[in-house]
C-alpha cells in the first residue's frame, strides 16, 4: 500500500496542490475576513470561524482522498459565505450559527438516504458541465484582464505557462514553470512589502444556539441549496467528468457531518470545493491515478490557514493581486475545457449553452446565485428544444454525438 501511494506520487499533482493553497489563501480567505467584518464579529468569533472551516476541511479531504485515491477537495460554501453577508443586521449572530447547524443535520440525512445520488443521477452532466464552465469563466477572464493591466508580473507568468506548454515534457510542468518564473516576477518587477510575522495560535469561542423559524426559511434552505445544490453538484460533476468512480453517498455524509462540527465552532455548511476541483482533478494536475496527491499537499497546507490565521491575514500584501488571480486562471484553463468538451461534445448543447450563459452571468434572486438558476434554465431548455434527448439522458440511455 505504502509502495502504491509512493509510485502515485508526481510533481505536476504537487505544482497543482501547491496553486490550489495559494488560491484558497489568496481568493478565499479574503472574503473570509470580509464577511466576518460585515457580520459585526469579534477578533475571538472570526478566529475561531475561520479555524473551524479550514481545519475540519483539511482533515476530511486528506481522509477522503488517500483512502479512495480521488482528489475530493471538502472546503466551505463561498456563495453560502456571501449569503451569510447579506444577513448582517437581520439575524443575530447565533440564530445564524443554529441556522448552519439545522442545514448541517439536513445535508446529512439527505446523504443518508442516498438522495444525493439521486440528484446527482436525475442532473444531466452536460448541463451541469455548462454551469461549472460557465461559473468558473470568470477566472479566466480576470485572468486576460489581469495580463493586460500587469504584463511585467501577470504577462510573464501566463508566458510562462504557454512555453510550458509548448515544451509539453512531463519534466516541465507549466503550472510549476509559471510558479516559478512568475514568482521571480513579483519579486523584480511587482509590488512586494515583506514583514517579520509572528505565529499564533487561533482564539476559539463557542458561539451557542439560537433557533427559529424565520431563520430556518431564511438561512438554513438557502444553506442547502447553495451547499449542496451547487457545491457538491458541480465539485463532484467535474470528478464524475474525469471518470472518476466517486463515493456521492459517503461524500455528502461526510460534508454534512463536516457541516454539523463548523457550526460548533461559529462555522458554516462545509461542500466539494468546486475551484478545488477544477485544479486538483484536471489534466495539470497529472496522471488521473495519482491527483489525488495534489489534494492532499493542498489540505495539509491548509492546516497552516487554520493555525496560523491572523499570520496569513499579513501575509496577503506581499502577493500582488494580478499574480494571484492569473495563476488561478491558469490553474483552470484545461478544466475549462475539460467541461466545454463534456457539456458540447454531445447531445443536450442546447441546454448546457443555457446554463452556461445563465451562470455566467452574475446576478441572484432571493439571495440565490446565478449557478443555481441556470441548472433550471438549462434543464428548461432542453426540455423546449431537446426533450427527446433528455427523456433518454433520464431513463438512462448513454449519450453520443451527433
Amino acid at each position: 500500500m505504502e509502495k502504491q501511494f509512493l509510485r502515485d506520487f508526481n510533481m505536476a499533482a504537487v505544482w497543482a496542490g501547491l496553486t490550489t493553497f495559494v488560491w484558497y489563501a489568496f481568493g478565499a480567505l479574503p472574503l473570509h475576513l470580509e464577511v466576518a467584518g460585515r457580520l459585526g464579529l469579534s477578533s475571538a468569533e472570526a478566529s475561531s470561524w475561520i479555524f473551524v472551516v479550514w481545519f475540519s476541511g483539511a482533515i476530511t479531504s486528506i481522509a477522503l482522498s488517500l483512502y479512495y485515491r480521488i482528489p475530493i477537495p471538502i472546503t466551505w460554501t463561498i456563495p453560502g459565505l456571501i449569503y451569510l453577508g447579506t444577513l448582517s443586521g437581520q439575524f443575530t449572530f447565533p440564530e445564524i450559527v443554529g441556522a448552519n447547524l439545522m442545514a448541517g443535520i439536513a445535508i446529512l440525512f439527505l446523504g443518508m438516504f442516498g438522495i444525493g445520488e439521486k440528484i446527482m443521477a436525475w442532473l444531466p452532466l452536460p448541463i451541469v458541465m455548462g454551469m461549472f464552465g460557465g461559473s468558473i469563466l470568470v477566472y479566466v477572464t480576470r485572468m486576460v484582464a489581469a495580463s493586460v493591466e500587469d504584463v511585467l508580473v501577470a504577462g510573464v507568468t501566463l508566458a510562462s505557462y504557454l512555453i510550458g506548454r509548448f515544451i509539453a515534457s512531463p519534466r516541465v510542468p507549466p503550472m510549476g514553470l509559471a510558479v516559478i518564473i512568475g514568482g521571480i516576477a513579483v519579486f523584480a518587477f511587482g509590488e512586494t512589502s515583506p514583514e517579520v510575522v509572528s505565529w499564533s495560535l487561533p482564539e476559539l469561542t463557542f458561539p451557542g444556539f439560537s433557533f427559529t423559524l424565520s431563520s430556518f426559511i431564511a438561512v438554513s434552505l438557502p444553506m442547502i441549496i447553495l451547499a449542496m445544490g451547487l457545491g457538491n453538484v458541480q465539485g463532484l460533476g467535474f470528478l464524475l467528468s474525469q471518470e472518476y468512480r466517486v463515493p456521492i453517498k459517503v461524500v455528502t455524509i461526510a460534508t454534512g457531518l463536516n457541516s454539523m462540527v463548523n457550526t460548533l465552532l461559529g462555522g458554516h455548511p462545509a461542500t466539494v470545493a468546486r475551484t478545488g476541483a477544477a485544479i486538483l482533478a484536471g489534466p495539470d494536475a497529472g496522471p488521473k491515478e495519482g491527483r489525488y496527491w495534489a489534494n492532499v499537499i493542498a489540505a495539509t497546507l491548509t492546516i497552516s490557514i487554520a493555525l496560523g490565521a491572523g499570520t496569513l491575514i499579513s501575509l496577503l500584501a506581499v502577493l500582488p493581486r494580478t499574480f494571484v488571480v492569473t495563476l488561478a486562471g491558469l490553474a483552470i484553463l484545461s478544466s475549462l475545457q475539460s467541461a466545454f468538451e463534456t457539456a458540447f461534445g454531445g447531445k443536450l448543447r442546447f441546454g448546457a449553452l443555457a446554463a452556461l450563459a445563465v451562470a455566467a452571468t452574475p446576478f441572484s434572486v432571493f439571495g440565490i446565485t446565478s449557478a443555481f438558476w441556470s441548472i433550471l434554465a438549462g434543464i428548461a431548455a432542453s426540455f423546449m428544444a431537446e426533450r427527446k434527448d433528455l427523456f433518454a439522458y433520464w431513463s438512462g440511455q448513454k449519450q453520443t454525438s451527433d
